[in-house]
């Protein structure tokens, strides 16, 4: 009768709504029955009696949309549970220039990638034909859109260049985007402003679509960044999500409670604005971040020049050294240098700024500088700079989900070349295990829906992130005793343990805590596509 019969365990349907014990049986790609004593004829049968099962977790935050073309499996989230990763914080995979192109092929040769689209619609279909294990979505980034009409030029777009942007928009709009993306704290993105984003988000609210955004300020402008927000969602008319809501350095952690009061007033104003937030107490982002804007106009390589110029070094320092902060924090023994990209740099991963300048016997700013001067390259770091009061203050909101800021891989080949943020591999195990069932931070139930339920009305994804009948059969088992993460930072390459099945799209992609083959995601499209 069904070709897999899911039998004996407590479903949570994506809802909130406490666990039902029951069967679900599955036939193709869609959940063909939920209730007690099944018929048990079916292909494949899987025994979760003791476990949880559920709809499979949305990643409204991915940084995949490169390592999924290496390594399809994405396992580091796919043995979490993660049946749909969501791309195009600020910059996605298109629609690009030829200067994009040659950018995005540049940064992403250690992964032996060849970029052979140039549409955001061409690119996701070019995932689905090569194979995914899960499905995937994208916004359109605001800052590609910006870059490959406007350029990397801090200046206003032109009329007719706001024009281009709005069109290119609503043609990806049509062709299945969610929405539109910010990323406020990176160039060329940060160039924008916010009348030049309230119209991108005019043409994604004619397509029902959502503006997400990595808000202007994270610091001490958090609260006036929220504003802007805010002030985009409501004069735009569309569902807004802030990505990794978090108040970063010490001397703004007071402004995370203020930060929800926005949000929750907002709410109940009638507002449709949503978070996410990944479970740890570190960001990840380029260690180039800490350099002003105005030196990153032009682009990347002109960066890297101008720190060639003993002059402009000069300007850099004293701009850094007077405010005494490396990013979010203020103190170098809080920035932990991961990702390299020239050899010769590889023996500073995994070691602290700090660590770095005391081998280099230079000073903090000095040696960032040089590191990526010499590497040329936006060198990944984490900054430990957050509360851990504060992220639970936002894990107990019930309109904060789940995201891991970061791309999926494997503990094997091309990424252990470097260290990584261990929410790479543990973001959605380590609600599930350390803040649900050993802390209580948030009830079972709840940090399920906080994982499928939520980001799927928040994106507009109809039939995903529930489990009922008629619903896409993308289902998760896992054994709530026993879900955990692993990694961390001195050991971040390790998988995740407690899920023991997953199914994409109604076929069995793990099973019994091991990757099956199949390769079964698709491309997901956003309300307004074209039917």
């Amino acid at each position: 009768m069904f070709d897999v019969l899911i039998a004996g365990g407590d479903v949570y349907d994506g809802s909130g709504a406490g666990p039902v014990p029951a069967d679900v049986g599955v036939r193709g790609d869609r959940v063909a029955a939920v209730g007690r004593g099944l018929p048990s004829e079916a292909a494949a049968v899987v025994d979760a009696a003791g476990k949880a099962v559920c709809p499979g977790f949305i990643n409204i935050l991915s940084q995949s949309h490169l390592t999924i073309l290496h390594d399809p499996r994405s396992l580091g989230e796919l043995t979490q549970g993660v049946t749909t990763e969501v791309f195009g914080e600020g910059t996605s995979m298109g629609p690009l220039s030829p200067r994009l192109k040659a950018e995005l092929e540049h940064i992403s040769r250690y992964l032996d990638v060849e970029v052979s689209w140039t549409r955001l619609s061409e690119y996701l279909r070019h995932v689905e034909r090569r194979g995914a294990s899960q499905n995937i979505a994208s916004f359109i980034g605001a800052g590609t859109l910006r870059a490959g009409v406007v350029g990397y030029s801090d200046r206003p777009a032109t009329p007719a260049e706001l024009d281009r942007m709005r069109q290119i928009a609503a043609e990806e709009m049509a062709d299945g985007a969610l929405g539109i993306a910010s990323a406020l704290v990176y160039p060329p993105g940060s160039y924008a402003g916010t009348g030049e984003l309230a119209s991108l988000c005019e043409v994604a609210a004619d397509y029902d679509g959502c503006y997400a955004s990595h808000v202007r300020g994270e610091g001490e402008q958090l609260h006036e960044a929220l504003g802007e927000f805010l002030r985009i969602v409501r004069g735009a008319g569309l569902r807004g999500e802030v990505f990794h809501l978090k108040a970063m350095g010490r001397q703004n952690w007071h402004l995370m409670d203020g930060a929800i009061s926005l949000l929750e007033q907002a709410r109940s104003d009638g507002l449709p604005v949503t978070a996410d937030v990944y479970p740890y107490t570190a960001s990840s982002s380029g260690l180039t971040r800490i350099i002003p804007d105005r030196y990153h106009e032009g682009g990347a390589a002109a960066l890297y020049d101008r720190l060639g110029a003993p002059e402009v070094r000069a300007a850099i320092r004293a701009e850094l050294s007077a405010s005494a902060r490396w990013g979010d924090v203020t103190e170098a023994e809080n920035v932990l240098i991961l990702r390299v990209t020239a050899e010769e740099n590889r023996k500073w991963q995994g070691r602290t700024l700090a660590e770095v300048a005391a081998a280099r016997g230079t000073g903090p700013v000095e040696t960032a500088m040089d590191l990526i001067a010499s590497d040329r390259s936006r060198i990944q770091a984490a900054f430990f700079s957050m509360s851990e009061e504060n992220l639970r203050a936002a894990l107990r909101r019930p309109w904060v989900g789940i995201c891991s800021d970061s791309a999926s891989m494997a503990p094997e080949g091309a990424f252990l070349r470097a260290p990584v943020h261990p929410r790479a591999y543990g973001s959605f195990a380590r609600v599930l295990g350390r803040y649900t069932r050993d802390e209580k931070v948030l009830p079972l139930a709840d940090a399920i829906r906080r994982m499928s339920g939520l980001p799927a009305a928040t994106l507009g994804l109809s039939g995903r992130g529930v489990l009922r009948e008629g619903a896409y059969a993308d289902i998760v088992v896992f054994d709530p005793a026993t879900v955990a993460d692993r990694a961390t930072f001195s050991d971040p390459h390790q998988l995740s343990a407690g899920v023991s099945e997953v199914l994409v799209n109604g076929k069995v992609t793990v099973s019994g805590g091991a990757f099956t083959g199949e390769l079964a995601g698709r491309a997901l499209a956003g309300p307004g596509a074209r039917r």
